[in-house]
């Protein structure tokens, strides 16, 4: 390696003579006002089988309010049937191509990889219990795969976005990031049919720890995976989506142990110290709520915001389908039931015609030569008697 001019020596970027990139990372440090410190953002985004959520995806990036020119953005599709690829492409192209310049993303990496998934994508396959242990480590390979190979020495943040969150603040980055912590989460709730209650907490893997939580550890096997939010695992601990309160102060903070993974975020240096979303049984936790005691492990802070929240689609299970599908059948025969009875109504209308005036003349002809106060008497004495 040739000598480096002294005046080489504190410079921070390239050196393009000798093709040697140098960062000092003291300069890409994490502060609660990132937008004002041009902190850079990686936007982590799994996708899979996701061409029906792009559109209500890029229409709330569009509207995010930290500075889209600090924002660089990985997309990981793997295990895809559909058109997604395509269509992000085309999505990217337009909003990188617009005339309006403050739209425009920083760099745009799209990583194309198969894990092997073989859990389907509907709401009952993804959330069955007997499908959370395999697809939880599938999909910790995933993220440590994403955030390996697109986290650079500028990045000061790391957000974890799901492609299908329906609602979301435009300040969502600035409201989580100037709580300055290192890895911080919304509370995560889904609207429901009005037949359903309206809505519902959706992320149940955003806890603290309890006594009944670390007992039930103690005695699974070393490989177990704790799945929180199933009958089959009781760990009777605190969840960060029961505690929201719509009328609650969003600035409230809750200390976590396990956290979800619809958005996240976290500290640079968070990952760029060994952080990683365990892809095996780490304290009998996975992924996300892996990653939650991972970080509580090497001093991180993590925590919840139990009264801000973010709004996930509704996705039926396969019983909401089914009762979907009888609620149409009875309404069909609603239907069914009312052109009988607009029927029926008609004939009986037409058949049956009122008779009561008919009566009334009637009566009065047959009785009008009669008197009717006349008193009779009748002698009974000659009737026999049996």
């Amino acid at each position: 390696m040739p000598d480096l001019p002294s005046a080489y020596q504190s410079y921070s970027g390239t050196y393009d003579d000798f093709n040697i990139e140098f960062y000092d990372l003291k300069e890409f440090g994490s502060s609660e006002e990132g937008w004002n410190n041009h902190e850079r953002i990686l936007f982590c985004v799994p996708l899979r089988d996701a061409a029906a959520h792009l559109p209500m995806f890029f229409e709330n990036m569009k509207n995010l309010t930290y500075p889209h020119n600090l924002i660089d953005i990985a997309f990981l599709i793997s295990d895809t049937s559909d058109s997604t690829i395509k269509d992000l492409k085309l999505y990217m192209k337009e909003i990188q191509s617009s005339k309006d310049t403050s739209q425009h993303f920083g760099r745009i990496n799209i990583y194309e990889k198969d894990f092997g998934q073989i859990i389907g994508q509907s709401f009952s396959d993804r959330h069955g219990f007997q499908a959370q242990g395999p697809r939880r480590k599938l999909m910790a390979i995933a993220r440590n795969w994403l955030s390996s190979t697109a986290l650079r020495p500028d990045h000061s943040w790391v957000y974890w976005r799901d492609a299908d969150v329906e609602t979301v603040p435009a300040t969502v980055i600035e409201d989580l990031m100037h709580h300055n912590k290192d890895v911080i989460v919304p509370n995560i709730w889904r609207p429901l049919p009005d037949w359903l209650g309206y809505e519902q907490p959706y992320d149940l893997n955003s806890w603290q720890e309890s006594e009944g939580g670390i007992e039930l550890a103690d005695k699974l096997d070393e490989d177990a995976v704790i799945v929180e939010g199933y009958p089959e695992y009781a760990t009777w601990r605190t969840h960060l989506a029961y505690l929201r309160d719509p009328y609650g102060d969003p600035e409230v903070e809750m200390e976590l142990d396990g956290i979800g993974g619809v958005s996240i975020l976290a500290k640079g240096g968070v990952f760029k110290s060994g952080a990683m979303f365990p892809a095996f049984s780490y304290l009998k936790h996975a992924e996300t709520e892996g990653f939650g005691k991972l970080c509580k492990t090497m001093n991180f802070s993590v925590i919840g915001l139990p009264h801000y929240t973010i709004w996930h689609i509704y996705e039926p299970s396969s019983d909401d389908l089914k009762h979907m599908k009888w609620m149409a059948e009875e309404e069909k025969n609603k239907v069914e039931r009312a052109r009988i009875q607009k029927f029926y109504d008609r004939i009986w209308t037409k058949a049956f015609e009122e008779t009561s005036e008919e009566w009334e003349l009637l009566k009065f002809n047959v009785f009008k030569n009669t008197d009717l106060k006349r008193h009779i008497d009748i002698d009974w004495s000659e009737v026999d008697e049996y």
